[in-house]
C-alpha cells in the first residue's frame, strides 16, 4: 500500500501579503561577537578602523580591555538577524537613520527585534512579477539589554498570488534621515580622543575643511559574498541561492558593498576613529560577486566637539566595474564619522 503523500510546510519566509503593520519578530538568534567574526570580516571587506585593528591603542583611548567592534561588523549583524522576515527579498532600497546607540566591544552580544512599520504595493505590470515594498524598523540590543542601533530598512518583496491586490499604499518618504547630533557625540563620550591624537600621526579634524573629496584610484573585488552573509546570520535566500534571484545570479548582500565603501573611506581618512551613524544609504544597482568597487568620498560638513575632534559627515558614492566592462553606480552613501 502506497503511503500518503506528505505536506511539506515553507521554510522560505513570509511573502508580502503575508506581512501585517506592526509584526514584531525577534526569532534570529542573538550573536556573540568574537575575534573570529572579526577577523573574517577583516578578510572579507578590508576594516581598517585603528580602534578596531589595535587592542592596545583601543585600550588607551576607550578604556576597555577588549577592542572596538567594528561598527560595519555590528551593522552587519543586526541587518541580518532582521532577513527572518525578509527571506525572500527580490532588492533592499535603502536604509534610513541608522543611529549607533553605543559602541560594542568584541565579547559583546547583539540582538535584533524587526517591526514592520509600513507597506505598499507596487503597481501590478504584464509580465512583470507582483511585488510590494515594506519598510522594518530594526532595533539591536546587547546583553545587558542596552540600546545598540535603531534604524529604517526597505526591502521589496514579491507577492505569492500574482493578481492580488492587497490595497497597501503607505507613504514611504516620511522616514527621517537627520540623526540626533547629542546621541552620535554620545557613543565616543569618556573616549580620549586627546590620546589617539597624539598617538597617531595627522591628519585629525582638525586638518579638514568642508567640501573636500577624494577620489580612490584603486577598486576593490568583492569576493566571499555568501561568507559574509552567513557570517551575520543573513539568511535572504537572493544572496545564497541564484535560482533565487530573477537574474539568475546571486546578489551580494548590500552591507558588504557598504563595507568595502567604508574601507575604502579609511584609505583616504585614515585617522577615521570610528562610524557613528548613517543619514541614509541607496542601493541604486544590483551588486555580483567578481565586480570591482570604486568609490568617491565628500566631505560635507563638519561639527566640532568642545574639547577637540568632532563629526565629519561624509558621502560616499560607488561604482561598480563589471566582467563585460560595464559600469554602474551602486550604491549612495551618507554617514557620519567621528575624527580627533
Amino acid at each position: 500500500m502506497t503511503p500518503p503523500a506528505r505536506e511539506h510546510e515553507s521554510s522560505g519566509g513570509p511573502f508580502f501579503e503575508d506581512l501585517r503593520l506592526g509584526e514584531l519578530s525577534a526569532v534570529a538568534p542573538a550573536l556573540t561577537l568574537t575575534e573570529g567574526h572579526a577577523a573574517l570580516h577583516q578578510a572579507i571587506v578590508g576594516d581598517r578602523l585603528r580602534l578596531a585593528l589595535d587592542a592596545t591603542l583601543c585600550r588607551r583611548v576607550v578604556g576597555t580591555g577588549a577592542p572596538l567592534a567594528h561598527p560595519a561588523l555590528v551593522c552587519d549583524v543586526a541587518i541580518g538577524q532582521s532577513t527572518m522576515i525578509t527571506q525572500r527579498v527580490i532588492a533592499n532600497l535603502f536604509y534610513r537613520g541608522l543611529q549607533l546607540r553605543r559602541s560594542p566591544m568584541i565579547g559583546d552580544t547583539l540582538s535584533t527585534t524587526t517591526e514592520v512599520v509600513a507597506l505598499r504595493q507596487n503597481s501590478l505590470r504584464a509580465g512583470r512579477a507582483a511585488t510590494g515594498l515594506a519598510v522594518l524598523r530594526v532595533r539591536t540590543t546587547d546583553q545587558q539589554d542596552r540600546r545598540v542601533l535603531d534604524f529604517w530598512r526597505c526591502a521589496m518583496l514579491p507577492l505569492r498570488d500574482g493578481e492580488l491586490r492587497t490595497g497597501h499604499a503607505d507613504e514611504l518618504d516620511a522616514f527621517p534621515a537627520e540623526l540626533d547630533a547629542g546621541a552620535l557625540r554620545a557613543i565616543t563620550a569618556g573616549w580620549h580622543l586627546n590620546v589617539y591624537r597624539d598617538a597617531v600621526p595627522a591628519p585629525h579634524f582638525a586638518d579638514l575643511r568642508d567640501g573636500m573629496m577624494w577620489r580612490m584610484e584603486g577598486g576593490d573585488v568583492v569576493s566571499a559574498a555568501p561568507e559574509l552573509a552567513r557570517l551575520s546570520l543573513n539568511v535572504a535566500m537572493a544572496h545564497h541561492d541564484r535560482g533565487a534571484a530573477s537574474s539568475g545570479r546571486r546578489l551580494v548582500y548590500g552591507g558588504h558593498t557598504i563595507g568595502i565603501a567604508a574601507a575604502q573611506a579609511t584609505r583616504a581618512l585614515p585617522n577615521l576613529v570610528t562610524i557613528a551613524g548613517w543619514h541614509g544609504c541607496d542601493h541604486l544597482a544590483p551588486v555580483y560577486e567578481d565586480d570591482t568597487l570604486y568609490s568617491e568620498l565628500e566631505l560635507e560638513r563638519r561639527q566640532a566637539f568642545p574639547h577637540g575632534g568632532g563629526l565629519v559627515h561624509l558621502r560616499s558614492q560607488v561604482r561598480a566595474l563589471r566582467d563585460d566592462g560595464a559600469q554602474d553606480d551602486v550604491l549612495d552613501w551618507r554617514f557620519v564619522g567621528v575624527m580627533a
